[in-house]
């Protein structure tokens, strides 16, 4: 994420921010310009063009501020969203505030990738849309099925996430993670195509194998003896669908916090698109940088920061990921 200041008076602001807490100008996200910009008392801000933006309807309903088109509508990150819960279920509406957070950062950041964003309204067949369920009162399976992805919301919630988290022994577990999980579901099946598909299985394995067959196998038997040195998680082991959305996760993972980390002046590279070659960006400035920020955690008694090991396999599978045509 990059580092963002108020327009009005330079103060520093957070990506969330509604209001500047120097000045107490009211302020709005814009997609277009990928900034935060003031807005009047009425939630309206008027571009270089000249064209009027309005602060999306759901400010108040999940701390939305980005802008829209038109007075009283949904902004595009909002609009992304099929199902959500209703007005009366008061605790799940707390656990979709901080879900669609997360998902504002998906969208900005595949943005800043490259990577088209089609919502399902206007592709029925290929678009994307996001089913955000609370598994108080259903049972809520987290997945992408053609297009769509379905979160629990529950995983909003950080007890019931680093219960989650320790009962299957994961180092890492967050909702912004699961969106870029299961986002790199989606990519496969909209960017691993032709050609593609054959260096696919060279490296994630063949993906016809039966996903059933994969989760039994996962969860009875376990990874596979020194799966440490092919994969970057326990979960990706699982199957190769797992395989590539895991090591898309990561991509993100490391896109953002080392885009971050530049635009605090922690390292000076330009951002990770400068880079020709994603594995000379892992081994130059990722991984020191994740070293120094798994130090800094610790010294605050905390775990570390990225509690995992970037094998020289899994460097391929990143660097495929990070070459995929953007279209």
């Amino acid at each position: 994420m990059k580092a963002f200041s108020c327009r009005v008076c330079g103060n520093s602001l957070y990506f969330e921010n509604s209001i500047c807490i120097t000045c107490h100008t009211r302020l709005g996200f814009s997609r277009a310009e990928h900034a935060i910009v003031p807005v009047d008392d009425q939630g309206q801000y008027a571009d270089a063009d000249g064209r009027t933006w309005y602060v999306c309807r759901n400010l108040k309903l999940s701390g939305c501020t980005w802008l829209t088109e038109r007075p009283g509508d949904s902004c595009f990150a909002c609009g992304l969203t099929r199902t959500r819960p209703n007005d009366e279920d008061v605790e799940a509406l707390k656990e979709y505030k901080v879900a669609e957070g997360a998902k504002r950062r998906l969208v900005v950041e595949l943005d800043t990738l490259g990577f088209p964003i089609v919502p399902r309204t206007e592709d029925p067949v290929n678009g994307l849309a996001f089913d955000l369920l609370s598994s108080a009162k259903q049972k809520v399976t987290i997945g992408h099925a053609s297009g769509i992805i379905t979160l629990d919301l529950a995983e909003s919630d950080d007890a019931h996430r680093e219960k989650v988290r320790v009962q299957l022994d994961e180092p890492y577990r967050t909702m912004l993670g699961h969106f870029r999980h299961e986002i790199g579901h989606y990519i496969e099946w909209q960017h691993v195509r032709g050609d593609l598909i054959e260096q696919a299985r060279e490296l994630f394995g063949n993906e016809e194998e039966s996903y059933a067959d994969a989760i039994e196998r996962h969860y009875s038997e376990g990874p596979p003896a020194g799966w440490e040195g092919h994969y970057i998680s326990m979960y990706a082991t699982m199957h190769p669908f797992e395989d590539f959305a895991e090591t898309f996760a990561h991509y993100m993972h490391i896109c953002d916090t080392i885009e971050t980390a530049s635009a605090h002046g922690l390292t000076t590279v330009a951002s990770p698109q400068s880079f020709t070659s994603f594995r000379d960006l892992v081994v130059g400035v990722w991984i020191p940088l994740s070293v120094a920020l798994n130090q800094i955690n610790r010294s605050m008694g905390k775990g570390p920061l990225y509690p995992f090991v970037i094998p020289a396999p899994v460097l391929d599978k990143l660097q495929f990921v990070a070459d995929l045509p953007r279209r």
